[in-house]
């Protein structure tokens, strides 16, 4: 049984971007811009934004950080989506979600320019995914697919089950696992109202479980030599830990991970990956590789 090290990944792959950047900074270029907007004071975004930061300077990215308060009027948000749509400075652009309930997270999705938008929520990019265009990739499945990759698990042929349906990760992944030219791959989609959801996962070479539920995946659940892959990253009170809770992923880890051949953590594995995968969007909009 292999671990699945995304942090370890990661890294190496900012510090080849980061080379990239110098190379092209030392040829004449500027670096890749990524603005993101944080609304509010959630304690889950301001660390996942605190870390694109860091991802950014680590890279050699420039960053800015647009902060607005909880009441920040919806019309005020989708006018600085046009202020930075509009901005050729700006490569690439994400809006924070969860986003306060009086705001209408979709209309802001739309808003931003699809060329920008290098969390790959756009439906310009998600109809390009779909028929297997040019695109960014929402950034979780892209850093799942580059964990694969890295640890040369086979996936074509495969059968892949994918645990969860969002339009976040479940949907763009099945995207990724059955085209020919990323996963090639057999692909089933459970969700929680699968009548046969635990027959269907222990048929799975490759388990991706992105279900939102807490231990959910059991050893009953994983074949012999299976590939699990555990997106879950819920926050469960621990009074044990300094914060007063611990994440929890989809897998109960302990009672899966003799089963598998290789197997993602939570923390470590696919985590550090989304951000990674945003990295590589930004560089591929600073780059205009998808979008002259």
């Amino acid at each position: 049984m292999t671990i699945i090290d995304g942090k370890a990944t990661a890294a190496v792959i900012k510090q080849e971007i980061a080379q990239e950047v110098a190379q092209t900074v030392a040829a004449g270029g500027r670096p890749p811009h990524l603005v993101a907007v944080l609304v509010g004071h959630d304690g889950g975004s301001e660390t996942y934004v605190k870390n694109k930061v860091l991802a950014c300077e680590a890279c050699g990215f420039k960053s800015t950080l647009i902060r607005y308060e909880d009441d920040v009027t919806e019309q005020e948000l989708l006018d600085k989506v046009a202020e930075l749509n509009a901005d050729p400075e700006v490569d690439g652009m994400i809006v924070q979600l969860p986003l306060p309930r009086h705001i209408d997270e979709q209309k802001v999705v739309m808003a931003i320019d699809y060329r920008k938008d290098v969390d790959g929520f756009h439906p310009v990019n998600v109809g390009r995914l779909a028929i297997g265009l040019p695109c960014f990739i929402s950034a979780t499945p892209l850093g799942i697919l580059t964990l694969l990759r890295h640890y040369q698990i086979p996936t074509s042929g495969k059968k892949c089950v994918i645990l969860g349906r969002s339009n976040i990760v479940g949907k763009p992944m099945a995207q990724l696992m059955m085209q020919k030219q990323y996963g090639d791959a057999t692909v089933t989609v459970c969700h929680s109202h699968s009548a046969t959801l635990k027959e269907e996962c222990r048929q799975a070479d490759i388990l991706i479980a992105a279900i939102g539920s807490p231990e959910f995946v059991t050893a009953d659940m994983v074949k012999e030599g299976a590939v699990v892959i555990d997106v879950g990253t819920t926050r469960v009170p621990d009074a044990t830990k300094k914060k007063g809770f611990r994440l929890c992923g989809d897998v109960k880890f302990d009672e899966v991970a003799p089963k598998c051949s290789f197997i993602s953590p939570v923390p470590g594995g696919v985590g550090p990956m989304t951000i990674c995968s945003l990295m590589k969007n930004t560089l591929a909009a600073g780059k205009k590789t998808y979008y002259p």
